[in-house]
């Protein structure tokens, strides 16, 4: 494979999907994006106007038969994570999906099993803060004993206020604020903590700003405490209404020290300061601050599809990701301590 491009097909030309298919045909080296899938058809006109893509499919049967495909790009809704890998993994595809695998469980363990009965084919769940520059350095100075044995985790992701409250006709799919928001923090905190194993969970939320939540059983705010193996903890915070921007950070206490990740949140090292005080700007949504990552992260599945590199992720890690943050949304739903079964 290194010694020719990866002939890749994108599934899915939302928001997301738009990035990483822009990113893939002029960001990302090795790849060539022969095809794009996608039941709008706005969606299809744009992958070939935008990107000069010539086969554009509306069914995703149609893609997965496109001659000579190596891969596929999976930026489609989380029910149909399951089945599109499955489907891509029977047609001899490598496959990269956004997060999470699954909310649900049963999938996730057999997108595992059919994985295992394809070795010679890569699948990857989109975890993109594990490939942000500042995460990576953190990883590695705990790693190298930096803050001696780390054992505390408090993270959170902020997204901006949307006074329209448009993500609220996606919360009877979305899996509650947990699995939503938090779910990179969920992985994030088992990565840098040397992935132990959750025992306990407890969660409680709010609705500060978007009661129709109610009825879906989600919060607009919500904090998560989470027990692993060892005695190590994790403390989530999840929020959609912040009103100054994107506000992601994560801190890890160690033994020996700390490391705090992001807390600025700042695009620039601009500061103005005038007669009422020091103002910053800060990023305003995901992408702004983590677009080099989803680059990197590219990068990577396409180097190990190519044998160059392992990947740096399992369908393991994915699943894990999925159960903490099942427990994390039962516990806030019941107000209970929950107990994380295998």
């Amino acid at each position: 494979m290194s010694a020719q491009p990866v002939r890749l097909g994108i599934a899915g030309l939302g928001r997301l999907g738009r990035r990483h298919a822009e990113n893939l045909a002029r960001r990302v080296a090795g790849v060539e994006l022969l095809a794009a899938c996608s039941p709008i058809e706005d969606e299809l006109r744009w992958a070939n106007t935008h990107l000069g893509i010539a086969h554009c499919y509306r069914d995703y049967a149609d893609l997965l038969r496109h001659p000579g495909l190596d891969a596929v790009f999976l930026v489609t809704p989380t029910t149909l994570h399951a089945t599109q890998i499955t489907q891509a993994l029977a047609a001899g595809k490598h496959v990269f999906c956004e997060k999470p695998l699954s909310l649900d469980l049963g999938d996730c363990e057999r997108v595992k099993q059919a994985a295992a009965q394809q070795p010679h084919l890569h699948v990857m769940i989109g975890f993109v803060r594990r490939f942000d520059a500042s995460y990576r350095d953190a990883y590695t100075r705990i790693t190298q004993g930096g803050i001696g044995t780390p054992f505390l985790v408090r993270a959170q992701t902020c997204d901006r206020l949307d006074p329209g409250g448009a993500f609220v006709q996606f919360a009877a799919s979305s899996g509650g604020i947990f699995l939503d928001c938090s779910v990179h923090d969920i992985d994030l905190a088992r990565w840098l903590l040397g992935a132990p194993r959750a025992l306990r969970a407890f969660a409680i939320g709010t609705n500060a700003v978007y009661p129709k939540l109610r009825e879906f059983g989600d919060v607009d705010n919500g904090l998560a405490l989470c027990e692993f193996d060892g005695g190590k903890l994790a403390c989530f915070y999840a929020s959609r209404t912040m009103a100054h921007g994107h506000d992601t950070w994560t801190e890890v206490v160690g033994t020996s020290g700390k490391l705090v990740i992001g807390r600025d949140a700042r695009p620039n090292q601009v500061e103005t300061s005038d007669d009422s005080g020091t103002h910053f700007d800060v990023v305003q949504d995901f992408y702004a601050r983590f677009a080099d990552a989803f680059v990197a992260e590219a990068i990577a599945f396409i180097a190990a599809v190519r044998g160059e590199q392992s990947l740096p992720l399992t369908l393991a890690d994915a699943t894990e990701a999925t159960r903490i943050g099942q427990a994390l949304a039962q516990a806030q739903r019941e107000r209970r301590i929950v107990d994380i079964v295998d």
